[in-house]
């Protein structure tokens, strides 16, 4: 069937091509007719437009390539002058015509723009083109190279000829085929029609012949066994390899077709000793002959599918472990790296443009040479064999490369990136059980790396390469592209710290190691000065760029490993909060945008180990002391320490605040403000529970300091942010005040309230639960809304107010019950006559109170506040009092509110006629 659609297309191609040919014949003989007389009148006619040449006598568009590829064609009785004018007839008539060849970098574009209706014509006859000369031509390639197999399999069944005549009528055919490609180039063969270079029949004849002779030379050795392994071989491989090279002529596609076979080559020929160095022997060949084509011609696609396929062969023959031969995987992958770097990329560096960082082919060989070096690393044959010191200097190769070839970075991040797996492999698991015996590490048994001496000197090299590396190229490139720098910088730094991370937890003592530690200060030295030594070959000098970034943000790392490494918890969350004051004092000399962020690291290391341990030397460590034990310096000295950072960094920091680095400034700001408040609210709590912090349910106590705490941070910030304004301090404050009223609401009225939770209020009268829960806070915030009126939103101070007059009636009528009920006041014991009506006649006291301090302060807050009191007042007389009371009671209680709603219309009488005699006046 498909053979017989291979007709069928041929047929309707050639249909079309045979129609097609016979008009553009015609035309062909009346214009070569016109010319001929034109020459022998001796009239020389005059320069056609472009609109003429395109179209001549009003011929279609599609026609006008033919026209003008036939006037090249001499003729016989043009006489010697003719002959003289013909180039350059011939030069104005080749506008429309396209050099055919790979080398061909586009198709020629037209000078002028076509006419309409010569771009109808030409549209109208695209799928045309297409059939008649792209489609015929493919078509016809892949029919010829199934028709020798077709030939082949026909004498097979008929019997007609014996294998080895069969065999050697297939050799004939497709050297036929690629003798007949190379003839028809060298006469000169051009594509006669635009859009059609991807038509090389050239290129297809010579492909379809190396497709034949692929499978002459299988057959000759899979099928008969004419020739032995070692010949097939030899011969598979220099058809491949002189496919691939004969696209220096034919085109990028033939390459591809060459190196696709040289690749399979080895999955054809099997052999019953199979000899790794003939193999990557072979493959080394295939690779450098498809990487010298591919650097000649700029062919991207061919040098990626070469790597690509050494790699393949490379990381499946590692897979034969413990039978692969370690000198044959060092062998390819050091030539894969050779052709990288002195075939593929000489003088690429030169050529492309500084914007370019990298040249994307080289991402294949760094990932394939990159994972036979962790192969050699962490498997465990390999790696009992002790092949990981190879598999190291296959990374150090790697780094070299890519310090060689500035283009080859990729290599770089493959590098690192295996570097890092590899150690970060050797750490002992901490969670699952391990079985250590003979130095191999495992989870559930599974090795995982081998941790050994030879693995900690490894280690040690390969971090003085990377760093070596890293900072001598980040200071090459830091005047020029910041990317590389900055790639080169951070690997420079992110691989050594790996590794002395990793050695520290397979080899140090994790309590307290000094050799580890004086190693990570030896870090921070290193990088510290690396990164200076960079700022001063920026471009312009010092001015901190990426790169500059990363080595001092690796110094900062490596000093927090330090700290841990060297001393315990309590001294390490110390130690790192006052360690954010250097980089902050570091200011005063550099201007590096990462110095602030560094002390905004240190922040985050110190929440992150508070988070951890609140207690920060542990509970069973925590002594019962009140206020002075390890809390106070553990959560003090970090929030001094974040203070004066930010003091710091606003003197050297840009104005305003928000430009530049003048970020890190308002997080330092706000962090010392945080641990302020977390230094008193720890301490209340560990003085409240005993010296236990991390247990027990909260009680109304505890609560009632931690909202004054907030309150008075929120009145700090206000003060503070007055005396030297700034946006963290003016939205901080608002926040403690906002956080605050959402306690007193959620906790003191209504979780923790002794109305529901019946708590003891203490036995003193005055000086007890209710004075510290209610009254306190109410002085507090309605002292803050007195503060804060003209500094803070007007809706911020009318909140504190409201805030402060529930919570003074809350604490009153508290009282009141607490005066008739005890210590215990839970709702379920009940209410008397005389307390019901006290709270009626207490409620109307602090109605009017509130009023006239509305009126004294000139807030009408807390009038409306008093309106609602006093109205709540009315509808309990009116409601609770008339069925609860009885006798005098409910007499006293409705002549009382009479009189005080009778007071306050008098006075607001009086206030509206002082009112009206003022604006009068």
């Amino acid at each position: 069937m498909f053979e017989s659609l291979i007709g069928l297309v041929a047929i309707i191609a050639l249909f079309v091509i045979i129609s097609r040919q016979q008009s553009r014949i015609g035309l062909i003989e009346r214009e070569l007719g016109a010319l001929r007389s034109l020459v022998l009148s001796g009239a020389v006619p005059p320069a056609a437009k472009p609109s003429e040449q395109a179209a001549p006598d009003g011929a279609p568009a599609d026609v006008a390539p033919a026209a003008v590829a036939a006037a090249d064609i001499p003729s016989p009785v043009i006489s010697e002058p003719v002959s003289a004018q013909a180039p350059a007839m011939e030069a104005e008539a080749s506008t429309g015509e396209v050099v055919s060849g790979p080398w061909t970098p586009s198709e020629a574009a037209p000078k002028a723009a076509e006419p309409a209706a010569a771009a109808k014509a030409a549209r109208q006859s695209d799928v045309e083109t297409a059939l008649g000369t792209r489609w015929a031509v493919w078509v016809g390639g892949i029919a010829l190279a199934l028709g020798g197999l077709f030939l082949i399999r026909y004498t097979i069944e008929a019997g007609i000829f014996g294998p080895g005549v069969r065999l050697t009528m297939a050799a004939v055919l497709g050297l036929v085929l690629v003798a007949g490609g190379e003839f028809i180039r060298r006469t000169g063969f051009r594509v006669p029609v635009q859009g059609v270079a991807g038509a090389y029949i050239p290129a297809i004849l010579t492909a379809a012949g190396a497709f034949i002779l692929f499978g002459t030379v299988y057959a000759a050795h899979g099928i008969y066994g004419f020739i032995g392994p070692a010949l097939a071989f030899t011969l598979l491989g220099a058809i491949g390899v002189a496919t691939i090279a004969a696209a220096l002529v034919h085109g990028q596609a033939l390459a591809g077709i060459g190196l696709v076979g040289a690749m399979v080559t080895p999955v054809l020929v099997a052999s019953q000793a199979p000899n790794p160095w003939a193999l990557f022997g072979y493959l080394a060949i295939v690779l450098a002959a498809a990487g010298v084509i591919a650097r000649m011609r700029d062919w991207k696609a061919l040098m990626a599918a070469a790597f690509f396929g050494t790699g393949a062969w490379t990381i499946l023959y590692m897979t034969d472990a413990p039978g692969a031969n370690l000198s044959a995987i060092l062998f390819i992958d050091a030539v894969t790296l050779a052709v990288l770097a002195f075939v593929w990329l000489a003088r690429r560096g030169d050529e492309a443009s500084p914007a370019t960082v990298f040249d994307w082919p080289s991402i294949v060989p760094g990932l394939f040479v990159a994972f036979s070096a962790l192969g050699l690393s962490v498997d465990p044959v390999f790696a009992a064999a002790g092949y990981a010191l190879q598999g190291a200097v296959v990374i150090a190769a790697m780094v070299a490369v890519a310090l060689y070839r500035r283009l080859a970075l990729p290599l770089l991040y493959a590098a690192g990136l295996v570097t890092v797996l590899i150690y970060l492999g050797i750490i002992p698991p901490t969670l699952i059980a391990s079985d250590f015996s003979g130095g191999a590490l495992g989870v559930d048994g599974l090795p995982v790396a081998t941790s050994n001496a030879l693995t900690l000197r490894i280690g040690i090299a390969l971090g003085l390469v990377f760093i070596g590396a890293g900072f001598w190229a980040a200071r090459r490139s830091a005047g020029g592209t910041q990317i590389r720098a900055a790639s080169w910088a951070a690997w420079g730094v992110i691989v050594p710290l790996v590794i002395l991370l990793a050695l520290w937890f397979t080899f140090g003592n994790l309590d307290r190691d000094f050799v580890y530690a004086a190693v990570a200060a030896l870090l921070v030295v290193v990088f510290a000065a690396g990164g200076e030594w960079i700022a001063r070959a920026e471009e312009p000098p010092l001015k901190g760029g990426v790169a500059v970034s990363f080595a001092l943000g690796g110094a900062a790392v490596a000093g927090l490993l330090m700290l841990h490494m060297a001393f315990d918890s309590g001294w390490t969350t110390i130690l790192l909060g006052a360690a954010a004051i250097v980089p902050a004092l570091a200011t005063r000399w550099r201007s590096y945008p990462v110095l602030g962020w560094i002390s905004v690291g240190a922040v985050i290391a110190v929440l992150g180990r508070v988070a951890f341990d609140p207690t920060v030397v542990g509970a069973k460590f925590l002594s019962t002391t009140p206020v002075f034990n390890w809390l106070l310096p553990g959560y003090g000295v970090p929030a001094l320490a974040f203070g004066f950072a930010a003091w710091q960094l606003a003197r050297t920091t840009p104005t305003p605040p928000m430009a530049g680095n003048g970020r890190p400034r308002l997080a330092m700001e706000a962090a010392a403000a945080l641990f302020a408040l977390l230094t008193l609210a720890m301490l209340v709590r560990h003085a409240m529970h005993g010296g236990v912090i991390d247990t027990g349910a909260m009680t109304l106590a505890e609560q009632a300091i931690y909202t004054l705490i907030a309150i008075g941070a929120g009145t700090i910030l206000v003060a503070i942010d007055m005396r030297s304004p700034s946006s963290v301090l003016r939205y901080g404050s608002m926040a403690a005040g906002v956080i605050s009223v959402a306690f007193i609401v959620v906790r003191h009225f209504v979780v923790l309230n002794p109305l529901f939770t019946d708590e003891s209020t203490g036995r003193i009268p005055v000086f007890n639960l209710l004075f510290l829960a209610y009254l306190l806070p109410a002085v507090a915030a309605g002292g803050l809304a007195l503060y804060a009126r003209d500094k803070r939103p007007k809706w911020y101070a009318q909140m504190l107010a409201v805030v402060a007059a529930v919570l003074a009636l809350a604490y009153a009528t508290l009282s009141v019950r607490r005066l008739f009920k005890g210590e215990f006041i839970g709702l379920w014991s009940g209410l008397g006559q005389l307390e019901t009506y006290t709270y009626s006649a207490l409620w109307l006291i602090i109605g009017v109170a509130l009023l006239t301090a509305g009126v004294w302060l000139k807030s009408q807050v807390l009038r409306i506040a008093s309106a609602a009191l006093i109205a709540i007042a009315v509808l309990k007389v009116f409601i609770f009092d008339m069925s609860e009371l009885e006798g005098v009671l409910r007499a006293l209680s409705f002549i009382g509110l009479g009189a005080v709603l009778i007071g306050i219309g008098l006075f607001y009488q009086r206030l509206l006629t002082r009112a009206t005699k003022s604006e009068v006046g």
